[in-house]
């Protein structure tokens, strides 16, 4: 249909190019995107027919039945669910082509795989709820307004530094696969953020950067703050387009 073919049309042009009717439709697409991490073995185990394990206890309580005989053995085996996901979005000047885009893909991810979500530039806030409740674009502008000089780019030190003091610790960035949409203009420290992301790597399973810039001609991950995070990020990608989510999706997805 109609709208297929302008998905196909829009595929590859860059966040940053589209008009406004062309976001819209973009944007419903992204909202949809299946954002889901890869499954872990949950700690406790269940009793099922076919397992991996014996229940020896259940097993001979059910011989009661019968005479002591085990005729039917039951056995246990461990659950999966998904990791934790949890996505931190730069809202900084120099993001702010693809922070519209970016934004309702974490508002998919908070109501498909509920994930927690964080916005930052010169200060982090938690943004889950508002992302849950459809509130995402007044919640960002309420902390865009606290930061007018965002444009020159962002203290993404600080802002990993209040993640791992107050979020981190707490076991949000436990055993999960954290995105961090970023350009890694840093305006800070880039020793601060080395040290940061060294911290979050110990925590998290998987860290996944998407930067925009990357498929920029001649992008080298050279200087400032991508240099300092990339020893620490597990898979650099894109995002900057429609197709280039998909690498996103796909990143998420990955095992170790």
């Amino acid at each position: 249909g109609g709208a297929a073919g302008d998905a196909e049309r829009l595929a590859d042009v860059r966040l940053e190019e589209l008009d406004d009717a062309e976001l819209a439709l973009v944007g419903r697409l992204v909202r949809a995107l299946a954002l889901a991490t890869p499954q872990r073995r949950a700690r406790r185990s269940r009793r099922s027919r076919r397992g991996e394990h014996l229940d020896v206890r259940a097993t001979l309580r059910r011989s009661h039945r019968t005479a002591g005989d085990p005729v039917s053995r039951l056995h246990r085996r461990r659950r999966e669910r998904p990791r934790p996901l949890v996505a931190l979005l730069d809202v900084s000047g120099s993001m702010a082509p693809y922070t519209r885009v970016y934004l309702l893909a974490l508002e998919g991810a908070v109501r498909g795989a509920g994930a927690e979500a964080f916005v930052f530039a010169t200060r982090l806030t938690r943004v889950t709820r508002p992302l849950r409740e459809g509130r995402a674009r007044a919640a960002v502008e309420r902390a865009s307004a606290a930061a007018p000089d965002w444009a020159g780019g962002t203290r993404l030190g600080a802002a990993l530094q209040t993640f791992n003091d107050r979020h981190g610790r707490r076991g949000v960035a436990r055993g999960a696969v954290v995105v961090i949409f970023s350009d890694g203009w840093e305006r800070g420290d880039p020793a601060l953020l080395a040290r940061e992301m060294e911290r979050l790597a110990r925590l998290a399973y998987r860290i996944v950067w998407v930067n925009p810039r990357v498929a920029a001609p001649g992008f080298a991950p050279v200087t400032g703050g991508m240099a300092a995070a990339l020893p620490h990020v597990d898979e650099l990608v894109s995002g900057h387009s429609l197709a280039a989510l998909d690498a996103v999706v796909e990143a998420v997805a990955r095992h170790r």
